[in-house]
């Protein structure tokens, strides 16, 4: 009698397992599926946001600091291949001097 018991729980258990299996892996499927798509959303979000942002012009005081960055960058790379640059002169502080200068030419 006990063998017939136990024998009708196996059997009671392999033929519950693969619906609880199936059932299971449909709704963590569907949960995979909602968070892909709410990654690709997020993703073209960026995008979007990222795309304004390089849409906008820049404004006049960005546009001249552009300018005496390229002047000042011409003039390092002249005076570096002139042999013109100071030991120990760095283009930060090179530019810094740089810029200064041209800021108050513009003036």
């Amino acid at each position: 009698m006990f063998r017939l018991v136990c024998s009708a729980l196996v059997a009671a258990a392999l033929v519950l397992t693969p619906a609880a299996i199936s059932t299971y892996s449909g709704q963590a499927l569907a949960e995979g599926t909602d968070k892909a798509a709410a990654a690709d959303k997020a993703e073209k979000g960026k995008a979007t946001k990222a795309a304004k942002k390089k849409k906008r012009e820049l404004t006049a005081g960005q546009k001249s600091a552009r300018e005496r960055q390229r002047q000042c960058g011409q003039e390092w790379r002249e005076a570096k291949k002139a042999g013109k640059i100071e030991k120990g002169q760095t283009w930060p502080k090179f530019w810094s001097a740089c810029n200064t200068r041209l800021k108050g030419k513009a003036s």
